[in-house]
């Protein structure tokens, strides 16, 4: 968990970073826009939950683990903004149910969901099978589903997806198969809610590293696949949380507002290689 002298220091960062709202014109303004980040406690879903707050925004974010969904909800309160919480398992289509209703409830309204949740379902069995469809496609079904009736025209889904959606892979069939579904769905959302005034886009970023996450973990784990994947990478490193989320915070926002139904690639040039 994080002190009181750790969130005002992200939060000073997180602010350099943003800028003045009203000295760059190009900044995104979220002033007195209520959104939902489902998956939104660690990495990129951590990252896009902030420029949003940093933006103005009041934010409610949902993760299963209560201590960095603590640590977020007082980074997004030392900018100043409204933050609301709850633990939930985005593979419980109950809790996904109870869960946005009371997010819209706190926040006043909802203009914005995003979609990131991930199973990380790799294995080609059952197993990796039901973790990817429950979580990876069906929390953004069942989170799209309970959001929409609250959701006014000129309003936003973003939903998250992968590369590894663009191309086949021995590794991980389930996830990838699952991602593309994710960017099929957006599509189809996107021409189902265009009549409503609703956009839906969706976020395809390559290997991010982060504190906790998988490709720090595999550092460590498995060095070889590491390596290999950072060679993948024209620009020689991983990406960073913050990068997904700068495209995912141009979907959401009015400046895309003839942006809809496209899946956006975030990845350094990995898909097209070194």
């Amino acid at each position: 968990m994080l002190s009181a002298l750790e969130v005002k220091l992200a939060a000073a960062a997180i602010r350099a970073l943003t800028g003045n709202q009203k000295a760059c014109p190009m900044a995104k303004d979220f002033t007195g826009k209520r959104v939902i980040v489902m998956g939104g406690s660690r990495g990129i879903g951590r990252s896009i939950a902030l420029g949003f707050a940093a933006g103005g925004a009041a934010v409610s974010i949902c993760a299963r683990s209560a201590g960095p969904l603590e640590a977020t909800r007082r980074e997004i309160e030392a900018l100043g903004v409204m933050a609301h919480t709850a633990s939930v398992d985005l593979a419980d289509a109950d809790a996904i149910k109870a869960y946005v209703p009371a997010a819209v409830q706190a926040l006043g309204g909802l203009d914005i969901l995003v979609n990131n949740a991930s199973g990380f379902g790799h294995s080609d069995d059952e197993e990796g099978w039901a973790a990817s469809l429950t979580v990876d496609m069906m929390a953004v079904v069942r989170g799209s589903q309970a959001a929409i009736p609250h959701l006014k025209p000129g309003s936003s889904i973003v939903n998250i997806s992968s590369i590894s959606a663009l191309r086949a892979s021995s590794r991980s069939a389930p996830y990838g198969a699952v991602k593309a579904a994710v960017m099929h769905y957006t599509a189809s959302q996107a021409k189902m809610l265009a009549r409503k005034g609703i956009r839906v886009n969706c976020v395809a970023p390559g290997s991010i590293e982060f504190p906790g996450g998988t490709w720090e973990d595999r550092r460590t784990s498995n060095p070889e696949l590491y390596r290999s994947t950072l060679a993948s990478i024209p620009f020689g490193r991983m990406g960073k949380p913050e990068e997904v989320a700068e495209v995912a915070l141009f979907l959401a926002s009015d400046k895309a507002s003839w942006v809809t139904a496209q899946s956006i690639v975030v990845d350094g040039g990995q898909l097209v290689g070194p």
